[in-house]
């Protein structure tokens, strides 16, 4: 059943002198959904966060929250909290006169805030904590009292800007469990912005792959992953094996020197294709086991397993393995037509390659 629509953005476009930035992006974002931004520096996934919090203006379209225009409507009037990257704690303020300091601006009560901060504090592990200065927090404390500050105003959105980008690898997976965590105690709606994969992954509910001022695919981190609408998505989600290909006829295509069944069809008949191939997916054996034969030239060690290239009819594959093979061994590469995606190439260099398919 799908959730009901809280935020709608309708037609955004937004330029920067005579960069476009946005160009009339449409999203919807369901209630009590987490929901990341993702794609690399520049593609428009923070601007499109700040138009949401109010922040920036569209240079066209429209705000919509809870079925109310609220493009014009600012930061403070609505609903919605936001947790940069920088924290922006006050330095000479204690850790609940931060918590507490947008509730004495909207008039609360010294009995209403004093029990927000206990539950605040609570909510984020961080009972005790009240007396101290951000200065004597580590970072991921300094992060949650950032979240514990949005929170206890109550927002029925809150909005994230790769609030972990500062934070060390350990400490960034504990977060992004806590975050995931505090969304579901909370029941409200994460618009989440990052360019790490593996974030957004772990966190979403939904993911909207972003590039060039464009939303390139929407869907949830298994389909994004092994459903991949373009290129640019299966390159910028996890490692993968990219190849020009022809597509014979249905269920043959022909990349890397050799013919491949696969499941795919109405591409056409001799019809360029992209094909994506993820290194997990990739079987090695014997030379002569496989449909295709080729040699290892070169082995990575990556803790859980290993990253080997292997170079077949002059075209290297990457794959993973948890086996160690020596450097010069031959080897046979097989891939089941299920895991060998298909997709339709650009017309041109100028075409909107990423844009989802009508």
């Amino acid at each position: 059943m799908a959730k009901r629509a809280l935020i709608e953005l309708i037609d955004i476009s937004k330029k920067y002198e005579d960069t476009l930035v946005l160009d009339e992006l449409n999203l919807t974002i369901g209630e009590n959904e987490f929901v990341t931004l993702l794609g690399p520096s520049g593609c428009g996934k923070t601007t499109t966060l700040r138009i949401l919090g109010g922040f920036t203006s569209p240079d066209t379209g429209k705000v919509i929250f809870d079925g109310k225009d609220i493009t014009n409507l600012p930061p403070n009037k609505r609903h919605i909290n936001t947790v940069f990257q920088k924290y922006s704690l006050f330095p000479h303020m204690n850790v609940e006169e931060n918590i507490a300091f947008g509730l004495k601006i909207s008039g609360k009560s010294q009995d209403y805030i004093k029990d927000k901060i206990k539950y605040a504090l609570k909510l984020v592990n961080l009972d005790g904590y009240e007396k101290r200065r951000p200065s004597q927090l580590s970072g991921g404390q300094q992060q949650r009292i950032a979240i514990a500050r949005a929170i206890v105003n109550e927002p029925r959105v809150l909005l994230l800007d790769e609030p972990l980008g500062a934070l060390d690898l350990k400490l960034r997976q504990n977060m992004q469990y806590e975050l995931i965590r505090l969304k579901n105690e909370l029941g409200i709606t994460f618009v989440y912005v990052t360019h790490d994969q593996e974030e957004a992954l772990t966190m979403s509910d939904i993911i909207v792959v972003m590039n060039q001022g464009y939303i390139q695919q929407i869907g949830t981190p298994e389909d994004v992953y092994n459903e991949p609408e373009n290129a640019f998505v299966a390159d910028f989600i996890g490692d993968n094996n990219l190849f020009s290909g022809t597509m014979i006829h249905d269920e043959l295509v022909e990349f890397a020197g050799a013919r491949f069944a696969c499941v795919d069809k109405d591409f056409g008949r001799m019809r360029p294709v992209d094909v994506i191939i993820r290194p997990e997916d990739i079987v090695m054996g014997e030379p002569g086991e496989g449909q295709i034969d080729g040699v290892i030239t070169d082995v990575v060690f990556k803790g859980t397993h290993f990253e080997i290239d292997v170079t077949s009819n002059g075209f290297v594959w990457l794959v993973y393995s948890p086996k160690r093979y020596a450097m010069g061994t031959q080897v046979s590469l097989r891939v089941t037509p299920f895991n060998i995606q298909i997709m339709n190439k650009p017309e041109s260099d100028d075409e909107k390659v990423a844009e989802p398919d009508e």
